[in-house]
Formats: C-alpha cells, structure tokens, sequence
C-alpha cells in the first residue's frame, strides 16, 4: 500500500498548472502574473514608503487575478489564482491604509 501514497522511483514529481494535459498558456501566464503582482504588492507593505507601490500592485493584481480566475481551466490555475488574490487584496487594502496610491 505504500506505493500509493508516493510516486515510484522512476517517476519524477513535476509542478505542472496543466493538470488536463492539454496546453494553456494564457491561462497560466494570468495565473503567474497574479501571484507575482500580489507577492509585490504584499512585501511592499513592509517598506515605509511601500504603500503606493502596494496599493497599484494590488489593484492590477487583483483585476487581474479576477480575470484570471473566470477563464482559468484547471484547478492548479485556480488554486494560483487564489493565492495570488489574497496576497493582493491585503497588499492594497494595506496600502492604501497606510497612504493610498499617490506619495
């Protein structure tokens, strides 16, 4: 039984966002986008001076992820998506708590 749980020797773990088998590149390249605009967007928040670039990283992160997450096509897409919005809705929301979008 302890074959199931992992994979065998000589199959090798990939992190894939195609989990269908079939190609989707738009799909993935929105995905990618929003988890990178809200990753900025939330360590930005860390900075004193931080919060314009949080609070326009997390607005076009988070149009962006929500765009991202209506034409996705896999649940590893989604489940990128996901995080990626998080990260950004704290990023501005904290942003603009904390000055707002001009410096």
């Amino acid at each position: 039984m302890p074959h199931i749980l992992q994979p065998s020797e000589n199959e090798r773990f990939r992190p894939t966002l195609n989990t269908d088998g079939r190609p989707h590149p738009v799909e993935n390249t929105l995905a990618v986008a929003t988890l990178s605009l809200g990753l900025v967007a939330f360590v930005a928040t860390f900075f004193p001076g931080g919060h314009v670039v949080a609070s326009w990283a997390g607005a076009l992160g988070f149009g962006t992820g929500l765009y991202s997450q209506y034409v996705s096509a896999t649940t590893a897409q989604r489940a990128v998506n996901i995080v990626g919005l998080v990260a950004a809705f704290v990023g501005v929301a904290l942003g603009i708590a904390r000055g707002g979008f001009l410096p």
